[in-house]
């Protein structure tokens, strides 16, 4: 397993926020642009975990608990909780670290933030991958999220969570057995002080959606088209109900030289730990290391 350092910085409305650094090793890797892990909605740094140990070394990997999860603080105001306020975060992260120069992984929610970013300092994305997510969110997805998201739940043990966990994602990996479904569950759940295992994220982060017309926003296809250029990886589970085939086939007629990689039998999201997505990092990532810093 990686060693990786737990490490905070401070939003500019103040709240503490974690991120897990697996460092890169050896002569030539303090040249390579680190490979920043932006999760989804409802999960956290440990979502990036089995990525982040295989990269590592090569790479130095930077997973981040976005405000309201994991071990990142939570906000005062639950309508913080919206890409916009996760972009600034980010932001402050990169200015804090130095970093002039960055890989991004983006999943789902993820990566809305990253083409957000690539909005407002394009120059800084070496390479990206997005993780079923595109401009568009299938509003079959959209609702099954909303329908979901902020509902509390504890279970007595880790495997009564499996189990839970199991139930409301058969259709997303249908090959997992219970030894998945539990590492899957220590993702997404950790352990409160009166025992109980609860799901790690701030029920607030749902409130955003409560606001009718909030699913109004800038324009992401606009936002894409700030990636051109980028060396981009964009994945999809055949299955899901978020990323529609004809969205993820449009983003890569719009990114010239991008590729897509779509995984059989898989819903909402891949884990990138997938055989055929782990070949197509490794491509992406041979692109990066070929491409001439822009400026």
């Amino acid at each position: 397993m990686a060693a990786y350092e737990n490490r905070y910085w401070w939003s500019n409305d103040g709240i503490r926020l974690h991120y897990r650094d697996y460092p890169a090793h050896g002569a030539g890797r303090d040249d390579r642009p680190p490979i920043l892990c932006l999760p989804g909605l409802t999960r956290n740094a440990r979502d990036y975990s089995v990525v982040a140990e295989r990269l590592a070394g090569e790479w130095r990997v930077i997973t981040i608990d976005l405000r309201g999860r994991g071990e990142s603080g939570y906000a005062k105001d639950p309508m913080s909780y919206v890409p916009l306020s996760y972009v600034q975060d980010i932001e402050a992260l990169l200015r804090e670290l130095g970093v002039d120069r960055y890989v991004a992984f983006g999943t789902s929610l993820g990566g809305i933030v990253t083409m957000l970013l690539a909005g407002t300092a394009r120059e800084k994305i070496a390479g990206v991958l997005l993780n079923d997510v595109g401009p568009e969110i299938d509003p079959v997805g959209l609702s099954r999220i909303r329908s979901y998201v902020g509902k509390s739940q504890a279970w007595p043990t880790w495997m009564h969570a499996a189990r839970a966990v199991a139930e409301g994602n058969d259709g997303v990996y249908p090959d997992y057995d219970i030894e998945d479904w539990l590492a899957m569950a220590k993702r997404l759940y950790r352990l409160n002080s009166a025992g109980r295992i609860v799901l790690d994220y701030d029920m607030k982060i749902a409130e955003p959606f409560r606001v009718p017309g909030n699913e109004a926003g800038p324009d992401m296809w606009r936002a894409l088209d700030q990636l051109q250029g980028v060396p981009a990886l964009i994945v999809r589970g055949e299955r899901s109900d978020v990323f529609a085939a004809k969205t993820a086939a449009r983003m890569t007629a719009t990114l010239e030289g991008s590729e897509l990689v779509t995984m059989p039998g898989i819903g909402h999201a891949p884990t990138l730990d997938e055989e055929p997505v782990r070949a197509a990092i490794g491509r992406l990532l041979d692109k990066v290391m070929m491409e001439p810093v822009r400026v």
